[in-house]
């Protein structure tokens, strides 16, 4: 009993040490100083918004010479630059209203493909049991290290002359035209998108507990079934986490369907008709302020109507009971 006690109170000590330091942690991000550091920060985020904002209803004439806050003593509204961006005729002046369905179409597309497809790989990964299963993993978890813009060429020479192997043929070019581009696109950000997707869902997945996966199998219950009905609703929260990042990712992409969609009216996203707005010299300005808050509309939408979820996504084994 003697030698026992200095165990007890070491072990209570080391106990109530973490809780007493992320006591104080909390309570000094909950401090008066922490709100005060905490509002001036959203406030630097926001007043660039805001100016940008109040600049899109202003007459042309007035961005060009004054600054966005000369609005509040010289009021000069107008909505003539949102009239021109959404509906204008000139090949140059907007028409997006026509570019928001070449947006969609893409998108939409781009999230589904690496969410189904990366769901499957995580559990496969996580409570499949299969001969190099981890070399694997490690794998796909590299592939995150390489650009973007590494892989852009190689991308597009399998696209355009396939895959050869030994002078043998192995898959034909694509050779697709017009709206058919669209799958290029859908490819490329898929490939993209799947080494991370596949990391987050994985830490997710492996993290449910054991006992319910052997349950079901001790039901009967199959590999697929066991998919379907019990780790798809767990998930929901990090699906639709990924899911956020992956919409505003592919929503305001320019390079990749500047480069396998081509900048035609068929297949040209809202981002690659908004930069051509800029006008040559950049300095069509009244434009790009109206088109800027059109195109985040959708990506609005989104983040609010998954707001929820992406937050659970984030918290999600964060704490454990």
């Amino acid at each position: 009993m003697t030698t026992a006690t200095p165990t007890i109170a070491a072990g209570t000590q080391q106990t109530d040490g973490p809780r007493t330091v992320a006591g104080r942690v909390r309570k000094r991000l909950n401090s008066r100083t922490a709100t005060l550091v905490s509002i001036v920060i959203a406030l630097v985020w926001t007043v660039p918004t805001f100016g940008l904002f109040i600049s899109s209803f202003r007459p042309e004439d007035q961005i060009k010479t004054t600054g966005w806050w000369t609005f509040f003593t010289n009021p000069q509204f107008t909505l003539e630059n949102y009239q021109e961006v959404l509906f204008g005729r000139s090949s140059s002046s907007g028409q997006l209203a026509s570019y928001f369905i070449n947006s969609l179409a893409i998108t939409i597309p781009s999230v589904l493909f690496p969410l189904a497809f990366a769901a499957l790989a995580a559990y496969a990964l996580a409570w499949i049991n299969f001969r190099g299963r981890d070399w694997l993993y490690i794998a796909i978890f590299a592939l995150q290290i390489v650009p973007l813009q590494m892989a852009l060429v190689p991308l597009l020479k399998f696209f355009s002359t396939g895959v050869t192997v030994a002078s043998v043929q192995v898959l034909p070019a694509w050779d697709l035209v017009d709206e058919q581009k669209f799958a290029q696109v859908w490819f490329a950000h898929t490939c993209f998108a799947l080494p991370f997707a596949v990391f987050l869902l994985h830490n997710f997945i492996s993290q449910l507990p054991g006992d319910l996966m052997e349950a079901a199998r001790v039901d009967g219950a199959s590999h697929p079934k066991i998919f379907r009905t019990i780790v798809l609703p767990l998930i929901t929260p990090a699906l639709a986490a990924f899911g956020i990042f992956q919409f505003l990712w592919v929503w305001n992409d320019l390079l990749v369907a500047l480069i396998f969609a081509g900048g035609g009216n068929e297949t040209a996203p809202l981002t690659v008709r908004l930069a051509e707005m800029a006008g040559t010299r950049g300095n069509e300005w009244q434009r790009l302020t109206a088109g800027a808050f059109v195109s985040i509309v959708v990506p609005l939408v989104v983040f609010l109507s998954l707001q929820r979820y992406f937050v659970r996504g984030l918290l999600a084994g964060s704490v454990k009971g």
